[in-house]
């Protein structure tokens, strides 16, 4: 039985050759991409349940595919996984920031690469109707449904990580929550990242939420909690 679509945008051709065998293998129906101006008309046209993407590509590359899928309300719920040659902290760091959903650096395992793959869509098929009630706590708003931020009842523009670490600790007010457990509910079980990109999606949320930044708080040698 067919299962969930994904669509891979690689210009190396042997990885993508690869990837494309080890997925379909593994039953699901795959489209390729080898450009980034390809991939982006490829997810418009028919929207996938998952884009898996590599960095470094001809034209258009994949941190501003992924930022142009995350901006357009009619693609940003497509997970992104991206997979790279490029491990350096600050380049996870910025795929984070822009929303991807799993970060996997090259070389790789496919059976790992297929693991991971399969934890962020099960992830995303289930959201429970607790994920989309809308928080009101001191004078925050959130609206999970429509990704919106509100302070004081003014918009207040989050990339996705950032709204996605900002609703996991406001559901949970004085619940103290360790690194490794923010990135999991985040991204999911095994997520490729340092607790310094934890602590940089908190710093940028502060800073965003202006006064309301101080419900955010630090739990030394614990991790972070949104204030009761």
């Amino acid at each position: 039985m067919a299962r969930e679509s994904i669509l891979v945008v690689e210009d190396e051709e042997d990885i993508l050759e690869l990837v494309r065998h080890n997925l379909t293998k593994e039953g699901y129906q795959v489209t390729c991409a080898a450009s980034g101006e390809e991939g982006l008309r490829a997810a418009n046209v028919k929207r996938p349940d998952l884009v898996l993407l590599d960095l470094m590509l001809p034209g258009i590359d994949g941190l501003e595919i992924c930022k142009t899928l995350k901006a357009d309300n009619e693609t940003q719920a497509i997970p992104v996984v991206i997979l790279t040659a490029k491990g350096e902290e600050t380049d996870i760091v910025t795929g984070l920031e822009l929303g991807a959903d799993d970060y996997i650096v090259k070389p790789f395992s496919p059976k790992v690469l297929i693991a991971r793959l399969r934890a962020v869509l099960r992830r995303g098929s289930r959201k429970s109707q607790d994920d989309q009630t809308t928080i009101h706590i001191h004078d925050v708003v959130i609206h999970p449904g429509r990704h919106e931020v509100l302070v004081k009842d003014k918009p207040v523009e989050l990339t996705l990580t950032e709204f996605r670490v900002l609703h996991f600790l406001a559901r949970r007010p004085g619940w103290v929550f360790t690194r490794y457990q923010i990135v999991n509910a985040v991204k999911g079980e095994d997520y490729a990242v340092t607790d310094r990109a934890v602590d940089v999606q908190i710093v940028g949320l502060r800073r965003k939420l202006g006064s309301a930044g101080k419900y955010i708080e630090t739990v030394r040698g614990v991790g972070y909690r949104f204030k009761e």
